[in-house]
C-alpha cells in the first residue's frame, strides 16, 4: 500500500482530485476500487479504520434476502443472489456455501398476513407457515436456476427434522433447507478491495483516520488524525459513502443553510459469539434461520469454531454510540431458548458481542422490518461553488460490488469519463488463481518457502492465494510464534507494514479474527502491541495509551473485560501444565 506520508505529501503538492470518496466501509471501498480501475484520480477518506463501522458488524451472511420477498423487493433479491454467486466465484477463500434450515411451526400461518404486508396494508410481523416458506424458496430457486451454484431447497418432515436436530423445539411441524453463503473474514475483503484500487498507481490514494470538511467555495480541509496535520484539497465530485453517518457527513460538506434534509434512518443489529461446543456440534454445519415468538427473524450458525447468534433490529439516532445492550443480549438468548429449549448458555460462554447500524433510507414505518433494504444514489448539487455530492443510500453487504458499480457509473457520467474495466468477474485478492487442489497448492507453497505444510495450510485458509506473499515475508527472516494464537512475529509484521495498521484494534479486530473468535488473550494482545509499538516508534507512554484504548474498546463495545482476557491466559497455562504432566 502507498505510504501514508507519501500520500499526504502528494496531496499537498497537487490538491485537486477528480473524486473524493468519503467513507471507508465496504461500499466506499467498492466505489473507490471501481473508480481507481477506470483511471480516475480518486481519494478515499475514512474517519476511523477501514471497515470498522457497520461493515465489521454484519451477520457474516452473504445472502439474497429471503425475507425481503414479502416486502415485494424482488429486484433486490435477484440482484443479491447474482452478487452472492459472484462472490462464491470471485472470493472462494472467504465466501462459501451455507446450508440454511428453517424450522416450520405451522402450515398456512402467515400466508394471508404476507399478502396484506406485500400490499402495504399491515406492518405487523407474523409467523410464517410451510406454504409461505415453500413459496419464498421456490422463488429463490427460480431466480438462481441458470447458475445452479448451490443445491435447490428441500423439506423434511417432523420426524426427520428432529432426528437430525434433536435439540430443536419439539413443537415444529417440519423444516426446510436451502443454501445461501457466509463470509469468514468480511473486513479482509474490504482490505482486498482497497489494495486492488491502490494497485493501479498514483491516481488512487487512501487515508484512514482522517476527516474532511468544507472551508470555502470548492475547498475542503483534510485533517490527518494520526499526525494531526491539516491541508486543503479540491475535489470535483464528492461521494458520500458513510452509511449511517451520511447525514452527519453532509453537515460537514455543506454550509448550514444548504444542508439537505435527512436521508438516513438506520437500525441497530446486535450479535453474540458463543463458545458452546454442544451447540456448535448440534448445528452440524447448518445455519438455523428461525422466527422468534414475536415473528422476528433470528439466525445462528457455526462461525470460526464458535456460534454466531443474532440479531436485533432497533432504530438508532447516533451511529457512533451503538453497542449490544443487556436487553438485546437477553432478547437474543431468549430467542435461542425458544428454538433450542434444551440448550443453556452460561454468561461466560458469550466470548464476544458486536453491534452495527444498517444504513437504511429514512422512513417513518413503525415496523423496522418493513423499511426497504434496497440501495440507490442521489446527487445533491453543490452550493456557492462547491462540488456536487453523490450520496449512497441504503445497501447491504452482499451487494457492495453492484452498489459501487452504480455509484461509479454515475460519477463517471458526471466526469465525462468512460468505463474501461468491468469488475463483475474480477477475482478478489486471495481469490485470484484459486486452485482446485488446495492441498497441492499448500504443499507447493511449503516447498518453495521452507515453511511447514501445517503453517502453509493455515496461511492459505487466512489469505487464500495471497498467502504466497505472506509466506515469502515470513521465510525472509527469523520468526517465532506469538502467545496462544497461531500467529507469528513476522506474520504480524507483514500485516502492520502492508495493510495500513495504525492502532492495535486494527490488527486484533479487523486484520485478524483473534478477537471475534474468542481466541484473544491478554498475553497475545500485549505481544502484538509490542510489535506495533516497535514498528511505529512509539514511546512507552504512547504504547500505554494504546493499551488502555484497546481494552476500553473491548470492554465497552464487545463485552470483553480485561479480566476475561487474563483468565484465558491462565486457562491455557493450566492446560499446558496438565498436558506436560500427562506426557
Amino acid at each position: 500500500m502507498m505510504n501514508r506520508v507519501e500520500t499526504m505529501d502528494g496531496l499537498r503538492q497537487s490538491p485537486k482530485v477528480d473524486v473524493c470518496v468519503l467513507g471507508g466501509g465496504i461500499n466506499g471501498l467498492s466505489v473507490f476500487r471501481e473508480l481507481a480501475l477506470q483511471g480516475v484520480n480518486v481519494l478515499l477518506v475514512e474517519q476511523g479504520d477501514y471497515c470498522s463501522g457497520a461493515s465489521a458488524a454484519l451477520s457474516r451472511m452473504v445472502h439474497g434476502g429471503l425475507r425481503y420477498l414479502e416486502n415485494g423487493e424482488f429486484s433486490l433479491v435477484q440482484e443479491s443472489l447474482v452478487e452472492r454467486d459472484r462472490l462464491l466465484r470471485n472470493a472462494p477463500h472467504y465466501v462459501a456455501p451455507l446450508p440454511t434450515t428453517v424450522p416450520v411451526f405451522d402450515i398456512f400461518s402467515g400466508l394471508a398476513n404476507g399478502i396484506v404486508r406485500f400490499l402495504g396494508l399491515t406492518r405487523r410481523p407474523s409467523r410464517r407457515g410451510a406454504v409461505a416458506i415453500k413459496t419464498g424458496l421456490a422463488i429463490y430457486d427460480f431466480l438462481t436456476r441458470k447458475r445452479a451454484l448451490v443445491p435447490r431447497h428441500q423439506f423434511r418432515g417432523r420426524r426427520a427434522t428432529l432426528a437430525k436436530w434433536p435439540a430443536l423445539n419439539p413443537g415444529i411441524r417440519s423444516s426446510a433447507t436451502y443454501y445461501d453463503a457466509w463470509v469468514s473474514h468480511p473486513e479482509r475483503i474490504g482490505i482486498e478491495l482497497l489494495r486492488d484500487g491502490l494497485s493501479v498507481g498514483p491516481n488512487a490514494r487512501a487515508l484512514n483516520y482522517a476527516t474532511m470538511e468544507q472551508v470555502g467555495a470548492g475547498d475542503f480541509q483534510l485533517r490527518d488524525g494520526i499526525a494531526g496535520e491539516t491541508f486543503r484539497i479540491q475535489p470535483a465530485l464528492v461521494v458520500n459513502a458513510t452509511g449511517g453517518w451520511i447525514d452527519i457527513a453532509n453537515g460537514s460538506l455543506f454550509s448550514e443553510g444548504a444542508r439537505p434534509a435527512p436521508l438516513m434512518g438506520g437500525t441497530k443489529g446486535s450479535h453474540l459469539i458463543i463458545d458452546n461446543p454442544e451447540l456448535r456440534d448440534m448445528l452440524d454445519g447448518h445455519m438455523i434461520y428461525y422466527e422468534n415468538e414475536d415473528g422476528r427473524i433470528c439466525i445462528l450458525f457455526p462461525y470460526l469454531g464458535k456460534v454466531l447468534v443474532g440479531s436485533t433490529d432497533i432504530r438508532v439516532d447516533d451511529p457512533g454510540a451503538v453497542r449490544c445492550e443487556s436487553d438485546e443480549r437477553d432478547y437474543i438468548l431468549q430467542s435461542l431458548a425458544f428454538v433450542l429449549p434444551g440448550i443453556r448458555i452460561r454468561p461466560e460462554e458469550i466470548v464476544f458481542q458486536f453491534a452495527g447500524v444498517r444504513p437504511l433510507p429514512a422512513s417513518k414505518d413503525s415496523f423496522t422490518g418493513r423499511i426497504p433494504r434496497d440501495h440507490f444514489c442521489t446527487v445533491i448539487e453543490g452550493h456557492d461553488g462547491g462540488p456536487p455530492v453523490l450520496c449512497m443510500i441504503g445497501g447491504k453487504w452482499t451487494t457492495f460490488r453492484s452498489f459501487g458499480e452504480l455509484a461509479a457509473d454515475m460519477a463517471l457520467e458526471r466526469l465525462g469519463r468512460p468505463r474501461r474495466v468491468d469488475t463483475a468477474e474480477r477475482a478478489l485478492g486471495g481469490g485470484r488463481a484459486f486452485p482446485r487442489d488446495g492441498g497441492g497448492w499448500v504443499r507447493d507453497l511449503a516447498a518453495s518457502t521452507g515453511i511447514s505444510i501445517d503453517r502453509a495450510a493455515i496461511l492459505f485458509e487466512r489469505y487464500g492465494t495471497d498467502a504466497e506473499d505472506v509466506a515469502g515475508f515470513i521465510a525472509a527472516g527469523p520468526d517465532h510464534p506469538l502467545p496462544h494464537a497461531g500467529y507469528s512475529l513476522r506474520e504480524v509484521k507483514y500485516l502492520i507494514g502492508a495493510e495500513a495498521v495504525e492502532h492495535l484494534d486494527d490488527l486484533l479486530l479487523r486484520r485478524t479474527t483473534l478477537a471475534i473468535s474468542g481466541e484473544l488473550s491478554l498475553d497475545m494482545a500485549d505481544a502484538v502491541l509490542g510489535l506495533l509499538a516497535a514498528e511505529r516508534g512509539w514511546s512507552a507512554e504512547r504504547a500505554a495509551e494504546e493499551h488502555i484504548r484497546f481494552l476500553t474498546i473491548m470492554r465497552e463495545r464487545h463485552g470483553v473485560a480485561e479480566t476475561t482476557l487474563s483468565a484465558r491466559d491462565e486457562r491455557r497455562s493450566e492446560l499446558c501444565e496438565t498436558t506436560a504432566r500427562s506426557g
